[in-house]
């Protein structure tokens, strides 16, 4: 399974270290694009990913623009509060990209706007949040993906 995670523009260093943590624990590659909210030398981030950052198949891309020439569209599925269908309800690929916006501003409107297709959300059915934590939804997202692609072996 070579499933990847994507956030773009991250802000909080523990958020992305218990993301690539995560990424760690279930060979899932991690993309960052820049810009960053921190260093990735940040004593947070490091903190938060542990001893697992050498386990990690990082990549840092400078804008969205690499970013889209090394993970081609069809690999991307996007993850908003701002989107409409729930997550369950995407097609997870072995080769999935989960594509996520950055802690305060989201998911670019653009994106949404564009691949609305392609735009998923974790419903939230008390409504009393905006949105959920990075790394929470990242995690939640990432393990129904592992789980629809061990029902399709």
């Amino acid at each position: 399974m070579a499933l990847h995670i994507a956030l773009i523009e991250p802000e909080i260093p523990p958020n992305t270290g218990n993301i690539a943590r995560l990424c760690a624990a279930t060979g899932t590659s991690l993309h960052l694009i820049e810009p960053l909210g921190f260093s990735i030398d940040d004593a947070d981030v490091r903190r938060a990913g542990l001893d697992y950052w050498d386990d990690v198949d990082l990549w840092v891309h400078p804008d969205w623009y690499t970013f889209r020439d090394a993970i081609s569209r069809e690999r991307c599925l996007y993850f908003s509060a701002n989107a409409v269908r729930p997550y369950w309800e995407a097609q997870f690929q072995p080769t999935s990209c989960l594509v996520f916006g950055s802690e305060t501003r989201g998911m670019p409107a653009r994106i949404l706007e564009k691949h609305p297709e392609r735009c998923f959300q974790i419903p939230m059915p008390e409504a009393k949040v905006r949105s959920l934590n990075l790394a929470t939804a990242a995690g939640i997202v990432l393990y129904e993906a592992l789980r629809q692609a061990s029902l399709s072996k």
